[in-house]
């Protein structure tokens, strides 16, 4: 009798267990970076593109901790399989083989920043042949940005010559000294961080038009987590439920992207003579 009376109380504690386990909230564990205006701590909700992934995993019933680190130590510790997802991240072909990339989400143009004073400018439209019009700027020396995924025809430009640094605020210092003619960097980004960090340089740094790609942005799961395919699915899953209800919309608007839908109407019309 008593054997049966523990067997009944050890069934209803692993029940009540259970039952406390299942109504604890999903987490999801990702890394990033301060990149403003995209995202950052001191922004907003963290800014667009924070606020975009949360809603898109609340929808599907998880929750976000995230950690906003440097790019190269957030790229290490996902591909080391520490943390679940890596975002905002640039698809790129070399990394299939660590990440699996969710559907994407548009981010901005990307391309050069230069001086005011210097004239440089393409020969060749790098929309039309990348290759070419990178070929054609082989004398000058660019500025990129550790760890950062740019193109792959850029990255893959052996012809040029590179310096790394840590990140976009110390390439436009360099560039504005003139330590390189060129640096890589999203326009929405030198924007703002000639607006708020460098507004003394403002004035003599511009983007050299036009730009080389209208990029899309993604979260790229790491292949050493568990069970990382239901949590693609579930991000994809909400990313899509945001789209089709508006609130991918009004995210935009709220941080003041309605820009990035003019490039999306930019990005439609012009599909057939951008490259890749």
């Amino acid at each position: 009798m008593h054997c049966r009376i523990h067997q009944v109380l050890m069934f209803l504690s692993l029940l009540i267990l259970s039952s406390q386990i299942a109504s604890q909230p999903k987490v999801i564990k990702l890394t990033t970076l301060n990149w403003e205006p995209y995202i950052g701590e001191s922004l907003p909700n963290h800014g667009y593109v924070f606020e975009l992934v949360e809603a898109a995993f609340n929808k599907s019933g998880y929750t976000l901790e995230v950690k906003f680190l440097p790019w190269a130590r957030a790229l290490l510790m996902a591909k080391r399989g520490e943390v679940d997802a890596l975002f905002p991240e640039y698809y790129s072909s070399v990394r299939d083989d660590e990440f699996v990339f969710s559907e994407p989400f548009l981010g901005g143009p990307v391309g050069f920043y230069k001086r005011k004073d210097s004239n440089i400018a393409f020969s060749i439209d790098p929309r039309t042949n990348q290759r070419a019009a990178l070929r054609a700027l082989k004398e000058y020396k660019f500025g990129v940005v550790r760890g950062y995924l740019n193109t792959d025809t850029f990255d893959q430009a052996e012809f040029l010559y590179k310096e790394d640094v840590v990140d976009d605020l110390t390439n436009l210092k360099r560039l504005f000294y003139n330590r390189v003619q060129l640096i890589f960097i999203d326009e929405f980004v030198a924007d703002y961080l000639l607006t708020t960090k460098l507004p003394e340089m403002k004035d003599q740094l511009e983007f050299m038009p036009p730009p080389i790609e209208i990029k899309h942005l993604y979260l790229a799961f790491s292949l050493k987590v568990p069970n990382f395919s239901s949590k693609l699915e579930a991000f994809n899953k909400g990313l899509e439920i945001v789209k089709a209800d508006g609130t991918l919309q009004h995210i935009y608007a709220r941080h003041g992207f309605k820009e990035v839908l003019w490039y999306q109407r930019q990005l439609e019309s012009t599909k057939s003579v951008m490259p890749e």
